[in-house]
């Protein structure tokens, strides 16, 4: 990540954080009345919206459906307002495809299929505003949508990316350091168990600094999975309020 000074000699990075240092995350639950389970989620700049229905029958050809689990179904887009460059994004374009299989596989690790044979459970995720850390985004909305929508998981899915400036890991980055030239990686994990969901690594990276990497975003997961369940617990509270009202 050569160029723009992503590093101060200080250890403070181009946001004022500390290396290891997540970006604000801020989260609602329940923002759409019509969905079974819905979530919009500000990890620093970048905003997302998830919205979940089912588990319903399987739409289409029946050949799709599985009969000893649910079929997940995950469809990522970007609003064209999304990014600086107005761009408009053809809906099924080869990034929000290749999004669309990452969540997927995602929460198929996750999401507790085996409960619901013969069934379909969708996964709308748009990205409002884009600054870094797209995947970790949508998939920390999704995982609070699918809370929302009452579907049993092994364990919250908690998502966050990772980069190296001058030797130091980074966790969180913004779009700034991800498109600094460097080695980026994005991994979602269960962090009672510690499984990994998915890794995804876009650059070459040196076996030596990869422990050092996959360590920093797993640490920033284990700490978003509280700020996640900071979020399902004022949820539950107020809606107990409203319930007793």
């Amino acid at each position: 990540m050569a160029g723009l000074e992503l590093l101060s000699d200080q250890g403070y990075r181009l946001d004022g954080r500390k290396a290891s240092e997540l970006r604000k995350v801020q989260a609602r639950m329940s923002v759409f009345a019509q969905a079974d389970g819905s979530a919009y989620l500000e990890q620093g700049n970048t905003k997302a919206l998830a919205v979940v229905y089912g588990p319903h029958e399987t739409r289409g050809s029946r050949s799709k459906s599985l009969h000893d689990r649910a079929v997940i179904n995950c469809q990522f887009s970007m609003a064209t307002f999304s990014t600086a460059e107005r761009k408009r994004r053809p809906h099924g374009d080869r990034k929000s495809s290749e999004m669309s299989l990452h969540l997927k596989q995602t929460f198929e690790a996750a999401v507790l299929t085996e409960l619901y044979p013969r069934s379909q459970i969708d996964i709308y995720v748009k990205i409002l505003q884009a600054d870094g850390g797209n995947y970790s985004a949508c998939v920390n909305a999704a995982t609070l949508a699918l809370v929302d929508a009452g579907i049993p998981m092994r364990d919250y899915v908690c998502a966050c990316t990772a980069g190296f400036v001058e030797d130091t890991p980074l966790a969180d980055l913004c779009h700034a350091e991800e498109s600094g030239g460097g080695t980026a990686l994005a991994l979602a994990l269960l962090p009672r168990s510690g499984n990994i969901a998915l890794l995804q690594m876009d650059a070459r990276l040196h076996q030596d600094h990869l422990d050092a990497l996959i360590e920093a975003a797993m640490t920033a997961c284990k700490g978003l999975s509280k700020v996640l369940d900071g979020v399902v617990r004022q949820h539950l509270e107020e809606v107990s309020v409203l319930t007793r009202d």
